[in-house]
Order: structure tokens, then sequence, then C-alpha cells
């Protein structure tokens, strides 16, 4: 038997970045896999970011991970979503080549001295004391302290075209036999979720013509706050529609449909849907976004966004040739659903530790939750805790103040969920402190704090605070009252002032920004774009985010009051029934976390609260 100081089971996103997080701390650690040419592979989108996962990206970097890099280094084109809106709902996405995404992670992985990757796969996990003893299909047999579960979509998954099912993972790859049965054995509740991707088209059979072009944006920021270069945009999507042909076809084939007839047991995904679900879901709609993405600079197929489907093969094929612009479309690969098995997640505490084995984790979508963010999310914090925990130290749990992979790990551990969980900025009750411009403000001092952040990276963060603070000093300057003022107002259509005022204040009017400021007096040396807008948004939505700060105040003070582990609430009376069984079943760590499982009423907290300070009054 090999000797780890830890284990971590899958090198999707979330275990590739749970692995680096514990090899990076000081931790001999093995990282296993069930194909090496699975290695942070991008199965599905070949894109990293979007709508709030792009603020999971930045974060994911802020502590120290490694996403972020690398959807830099490969990205061949990025762009802002929800730009003409404010800056709490813009997320970066960019289109990465899948190829050389995977490439670039493997390589990372092996540079890593501390880590070391292996290829099998584990059919079995048996606690002795404080080891984990994993067990491989070749009999192989590992050992550690901390053990991190990253499996993805593999536990025993199905992939699904029309009546055909085959044991099988994504891609084609080798699927999980037997893992599923060892941790239902250690007392582990699993469910059966569904997700899909789309067919894979060939460039060439495509009708461009026919289609509105997707270009990138230029000179925006990225991911990372370690790539100093803007991402050159090599690549552009399109955009394309579905026609009544295509919604006639499915109509007429809904009894082969896997996803609609019932042959699919599996859970699907509520906000990425099937094309058949949504026709069903949305009679009325006559017709939906389809996006055409490239998947590498390396290959000539391309992804068709919006058209996941279960249909059988032949069906397939005209659904596709109904498509404005794919009258002539040559199919690479089928679309696919895939069946499999997760855990339910308010088995484990915030810190994404099991609760009845210490020194167990787990991250990704085996927690019920769907994209590479959401896996990238939880891996890091899993890493990080577990490294905590086989040092003896306080694990991390980030609040839903301080990021949205705080809201992501509350929501799955508190809540639950009953369908792949997907991040959205709507989920983030304080999003506006929670942009993807401030993650590095946010969260680099506990990257800093656990060991994940570099003396290279602080370095360049002290430097961005500081050249930050300069800008806000030069914004104290007053203006004069004199005439180029006055037209310097009016020109932007506000009420020219009575007096002399500080550059600060005249931020603050609605039709000006800090670029208006600067082009007319040039008052800044050189400074960075980013950081202009960054002070920008941080003193034009100051009263808001002055709201928000005391909103959290109050939060935080629930989150303070302690609940004890071992809290009986079996003998509170006026709790109600309901309300005993969730509590029992969550074992919330705070009053706050108490507050947001479902089935437990503002009455329960209000008995709840008044108990628990009973309680730690008579601690003291």
């Amino acid at each position: 038997m090999e000797n780890y100081d830890a284990i971590v089971i899958g090198a999707g996103h979330a275990g590739c970045e749970a692995a680096l997080a514990l090899a990076r701390t000081g931790n001999k650690t093995l990282l296993l896999t069930i194909s090496l040419d699975a290695v942070s592979f991008l199965a599905c989108n070949p894109s990293i970011g979007g709508t709030a996962k792009g603020q999971l990206v930045s974060e994911i970097d802020a502590l120290g991970g490694e996403m972020g890099i690398i959807a830099d280094k490969t990205a061949l084109q990025i762009r802002i979503l929800n730009r003409g809106k404010g800056p709490a709902v813009q997320s970066l996405r960019a289109q990465a080549d899948k190829n050389a995404y995977h490439t670039e992670m493997k390589r990372v992985l092996e540079s890593e001295k501390n880590l070391f990757l292996r290829q099998g796969e584990v059919i079995g996990i048996e606690v002795e004391n404080d080891n984990k003893i994993v067990t491989t299909s070749v009999g192989l047999k590992y050992s550690a302290k901390a053990l991190v579960l990253a499996t993805g979509v593999y536990l025993e998954s199905e992939i699904i075209i029309g009546k055909t099912r085959e044991k099988t993972g994504p891609n084609g790859f080798k699927n999980s036999h037997g893992l599923s049965e060892s941790l239902k054995n250690l007392g582990i509740e699993l469910v059966r979720f569904k997700t899909g991707t789309p067919v894979r088209l060939h460039s060439r059979s495509v009708d461009y013509s026919k289609m509105e072009i997707q270009k990138g944006d230029d000179d925006i920021s990225t991911f990372s706050y370690m790539t100093e270069k803007p991402i050159e945009n090599k690549a552009v999507c399109y955009l394309t529609y579905t026609t009544p042909k295509t919604h006639e076809i499915i109509r007429n084939n809904l009894d082969k449909a896997p996803a609609i007839s019932g042959e699919i047991v599996g859970i699907g995904p509520r906000y990425c849907p099937s094309i058949e679900t949504k026709i069903v879901r949305f009679a009325d709609k006559e017709r939906h976004q389809l996006f055409l993405e490239p998947e590498s600079a390396s290959t000539e197929e391309l992804y068709l966004q919006g058209f996941s489907t279960s249909m059988p093969a032949e069906i397939q094929k005209d659904m596709v040739k109904s498509v404005i612009g794919l009258e002539n479309a040559e199919i690479m690969r089928d679309a696919y659903a895939i069946e499999y098995d997760c855990i339910v997640p308010t088995q484990l505490n915030p810190t994404l530790e099991l609760k009845t084995i210490k020194g167990m984790f787990f991250a990704g979508q085996i927690n019920g939750t769907s994209g590479y963010e959401e896996a990238g999310a939880q891996g890091i914090i899993a890493g990080i805790n577990a490294n905590l925990y086989l040092k003896g130290q306080e694990q991390l749990v980030l609040k839903r103040s301080d990021a949205y992979i705080g809201v992501l790990i509350d929501d799955i551990v508190t809540k639950g969920t009953n369908e792949p969980y997907r991040m959205m900025t709507s989920r983030a009750e304080y999003r506006l402190l929670l942009r993807q411009d401030n993650a590095d403000i946010r969260l680099t001092e506990i990257g800093r704090r656990v060991g994940l952040v570099s003396d290279e990276r602080y370095k360049k963060y002290q430097e961005k605070l500081e050249k930050m603070q300069k800008i806000e000093q030069k914004l104290e300057k007053k203006a004069k009252i004199d005439e180029k003022l006055i037209i310097f107002f009016e020109k932007h259509n506000e009420n020219p002032p009575k007096e002399s005022l500080k550059f600060r204040d005249i931020l603050k009017r609605v039709n000006i920004d800090i670029f208006d400021i600067e082009k007319e007096y040039k008052i800044f040396d050189e400074s960075d774009y980013n950081l202009l807008e960054k002070v920008n948004i941080k003193i034009k939505y100051e009263g808001y985010l002055k709201q928000q700060e005391e909103d959290i105040e109050k939060m935080l003070a629930n989150e303070k009051l302690t609940i004890p582990e071992d809290f009986d609430y079996k003998n509170i009376t006026g709790l109600r029934k309901e309300a005993i069984e969730k509590l029992e079943q969550i074992k919330p760590l705070t009053i706050a976390q108490a507050s947001r499982i479902s089935g437990v009423s503002p009455a329960d907290i209000s008995i709840l609260s008044i108990l628990v300070k009973k309680s730690s009054k008579k601690g003291k």
C-alpha cells in the first residue's frame, strides 16, 4: 500500500483545483483519474465563464487557483455578458480551446512537485480510524488521512441516444463502476441526475451567410489577475435560430424523446434544458436562439449551443438540417443525454467535509451541481479545507457576503438541490458587492492566509491597491468653477455647479464617468483602464454599496451565533415537527444558516435563537 497525505479522486475541474491546492500547501497528494486523456476535459460547452460563472472563475483565481490562468491562456474569444446592464450582473465569458485547455492543465499538474498524477479507476473506499483506503480496479491500494471525491458525472453513468443506452462516461470515456456501491456502504445517500450535450458539426458544412456573426470584445479584463496582456480574439461565433420545421419535427417525435417519455429517470437541469424540453415548455415561442461555437483551433468541430437532445440519431439529423444555415450540416458527433449518480449535498458541512466521516470531502458535480466553474469553485475550497484538516487548523467557510463561492456552497449544503444546481446572479443577495472586478480585493487576503496566494501574486495585488489609492487621491482635487467646467457639465446633460467641487463629487453625477473626467482634465498618469473602471464603479455605487454593507452587518450578527454540534432539537418545546426533522438532518452551524433551511419558519428561528443564546451564556 502506498501512503499519501491526501488523495483526490477525479481529475475534472473540481479535482484539479483540489489537488493543486493540497499540493501547493505542502501535502504529498495523489490525483487518481479514470483516464489521463480526460484531465480537465471540457466535455460539454467549450467555454469558461458566463453570467455568475465568470465571477466564480475570478474568485477561484483570487484564492490562488488555476482555472482563470488557463482560461486566459487558451481562450479563442472573450466577451463581457450583460455589458448594457449594471456592474452587478456583468460577467466574462470565453470560448476556450478545449484541446489546449486539457493539455495546459495536465502540464501544470505534472509540473507540481508534491502532486502525483495517476491513471486508475477507484472501485472502493474503506475507512480505518483516520485513514481512508482506496482500491483501484487493478487491485492497487492507496492510503491517506484526507480524501477528496470529485468524480463528476462518471458514477454509474449511462449515455442515452433514443432507445440506445451505453454504460460509459462523457465523450466515450470509461465510466466508474462500483464506487457508488462503496459510497452507499459508507452510509452516503445518492440520487440520480441527468445532463446532456448537443451535436458537433463540421465547419465546412455550415452556411454562415445566413447567420449573425458574434465577435469578441477587445482590450477588456481577463479572468486571472496574473494575466498581464489582454486576450486576443482569434475566432468568432455565430447566432442562428430554430424554425417552425424544427419544432414540427420535435413535436412529431416526442414519443421517441427519452427526456419527455419518462425513459430517463435522472433529473435534468432546469436552466439548461434539452431542445425538446424547450419546445414543450415554451409552446408559443416561434424560434429559439442557437450559437455555433468553435471547439478548438486544432479541429473543425463546432458546438451547437442550445441544441442539447437525446433524440434518436436519425431524428437528430432531420432536426439539425431544419435550422437556418444548417441545411447541409454534417454531424460529427451525435448529441446525447447522460445519467449519473451524485450525493445528496445536505450530508456535507459548509466546509464540504462529510458530516459523518472526518477528513472526507466532496466537490463538483458529485455534489449535484452543474458546470465547470461551479466544480472548480468547490474543488479549491475542498482542497483548502482538506489541507487545514491535515494541519489541525480551523477550516474555511466563505460567507454569502464574501463570494459567489459562499453562496453556491451554502445553497447546496443548506437547501440541497433537486436538480443540477447552476450558479446565477439572482441567487446572490449581495451581488453588487460580489462583482467580478473586485474578486481579488475580496479574497486575496484569504487565499494568502490559507497558504495558496504566492509571493508574486500577493505583490501584484498590493501594487494594484496602491495604484487604486492614488487614483482616488487624485479625485479629491477640486475642479475650478470656470467656463470649462460649465461647458463640461452641459455637454453631459448635467446642471452646472454653483461652486467648485471635487472630481470625486463630479463622478457621482449620473451622466459623467471617470473616463469623461480623464478625457477633459487629464488628471491620471496613464492609469490602467481596468483600474479606472474599478474606481469608477466603487464611487458611483457608493450609496448602494454602503446599504449592502449595513445589511451584511445585520446578517453577520446571526452568523456569529453558533449552534453547538450536539444541540438537541428534539426536546425543544415550540419547534414544529418539520423544523426539528430538517434541523436534525442539516445540523446548521449558525442561526443564520438555520434560517435559510427550507421548512424552518421565522417563528422556529426565534425560539431557536433564544435557546442558543441561553446555552451560550451557560457555557461561559
